[in-house]
């Protein structure tokens, strides 16, 4: 088998893949759609359009460190088909309301945050389940595949979305078929996880006892040099440079005057690149730090050069290269963070990691969406990149301080692997079928 693909010789990834894919496309289906929703049909702005992407991300922050602790001590399976439920919940109430001409700016406030509440129970346990479907030598492959299929659901869902609300009028109704849509879409996974072979999970026993263990997990990813590095770059990338939802339609609908479809193509165009980049990830033997640090500056440097093109041809054309440069940030990142981490650490590693990387939208969604009203779009892109930059500066001094010296860090830049084919099914697979 490919190494691409090698991750898809277990039975439990592939059914995970499909579903995630399905599950994928519908929410990229709503995040257009709420975002055309909360700009067109209520007549909302750039800082309203911040304060909806802050409280759907602001669960994430307050409550995504617990949510590890509960990934660590409980079956990670079980508790993905309850997250996607509560999330399939929230999105038919949002549907429903848009259909029926009765949505409000507060009432998409309100949902998006009991939106963001299960999407923080969802995020570690999604995160570290990976690990108990496949084993190390596949892990990196794994979160390159889930990245592919991400971005391959990010390709399809905003083109579609805007295809649809064009379709069937441009106003909230038509906001309302599509976020309906993402309704449905969660039953995918809920079904693929129930199809699973729990024989072949590779569940390490939790050692959780009592209070303590959300502080245990702080303490240990602060004793790990490496993750320190990885935490500060996704800090900054996060907060401020990857606030897509906000810049792209921003940029669009106020600097370039397009619709509904030239809306959603950008949030294609971009995964175009994040595909291309999750695909190369998938490849990828080792994850040098010279790699995290050159991902993090490419995008920097992209978003600012983003920010000062003259057309919508020239965005929609330039836009794969900041997707490719974010997706090779956050797969490393991720692949970084589980392979540093203690089997039964990997839950609450995993979830602060995903508290770091999503949790700092509150903060800079708002800070961004003022930005694009008081001074203008483009300065979104200029100043989002500039603090991305800032951060690869700060990642590189704290690991000098904490490794002793530059030549211990930026370690030399590896070709990509090229592991030996393997038969289909890998050995725990093996193992159970005999």
């Amino acid at each position: 088998m490919s190494p691409t693909f090698r991750a898809l010789r277990n039975p439990n990834y592939r059914l995970f893949l499909v579903g995630s894919v399905v599950s994928n496309t519908g929410t990229w289906l709503q995040r257009t759609a709420q975002d055309w929703l909360v700009l067109k049909p209520l007549h909302g702005g750039g800082t309203d359009l911040g304060v909806v992407t802050a409280l759907q991300f602001l669960p994430v922050l307050l409550l995504t460190p617990y949510a590890g602790v509960i990934a660590d001590r409980f079956s990670k399976r079980r508790m993905l088909q309850l997250t996607q439920l509560s999330m399939a919940t929230v999105s038919l109430m949002l549907g429903v309301l848009a259909l029926s001409g009765q949505a409000q700016i507060w009432m998409v406030y309100v949902l998006s945050f009991m939106f963001g509440v299960g999407a923080a129970f969802d995020v570690p346990a999604r995160q570290s389940f990976v690990s108990e479907m496949v084993g190390p030598d596949d892990l990196t492959n794994a979160v390159g595949l889930n990245s592919a299929a991400f971005n391959t659901a990010r390709i399809i869902g905003p083109a579609l979305a805007g295809l649809l609300i064009a379709v069937f009028g441009g106003g909230a109704t038509a906001t309302g078929i599509v976020i309906l849509l993402n309704a449905v879409s969660y039953l995918a996974v809920i079904v693929q996880l129930q199809r699973m072979n729990t024989s072949l999970l590779r569940i390490i026993p939790g050692r959780i006892r009592g209070r303590g263990a959300l502080m245990e997990g702080v303490r240990y990813v602060r004793t790990q040099p490496k993750m320190l590095f990885v935490l500060v770059l996704v800090f900054f990338a996060g907060t401020f440079g990857m606030n897509f939802q906000l810049t792209s339609s921003l940029m669009a609908t106020q600097v370039f005057g397009k619709g509904a479809g030239e809306f959603g193509l950008l949030g294609s165009t971009l995964a175009v690149g994040s595909l291309a980049g999750a695909l190369m990830a998938a490849r990828r033997a080792s994850i040098p730090l010279r790699l995290l640090a050159f991902a993090a500056t490419g995008f920097g440097v992209a978003e600012i050069i983003a920010g000062s093109l003259p057309s919508y041809v020239a965005f929609a054309v330039f836009s794969p290269i900041i997707g490719f440069c974010t997706i090779t940030l956050l797969n490393s990142s991720n692949a970084t963070i589980q392979l540093t981490s203690e089997p039964a650490m990997r839950g609450r590693s995993m979830a602060l990691y995903m508290t770091v990387v999503q949790g700092g939208t509150p903060i800079g969604a708002p800070i961004i969406g003022w930005v694009g009203q008081a001074w203008g779009p483009r300065w979104t892109l200029w100043v989002g990149g500039s603090m991305v930059l800032l951060g690869v500066v700060l990642a590189i001094a704290l690991l000098v301080r904490l490794r002793g010296g530059l030549s211990s860090v930026l370690t030399p830049l590896k070709p990509a692997g090229s592991l030996v084919d393997r038969v289909w099914d890998d050995q725990a697979v093996a193992r159970v079928r005999k």
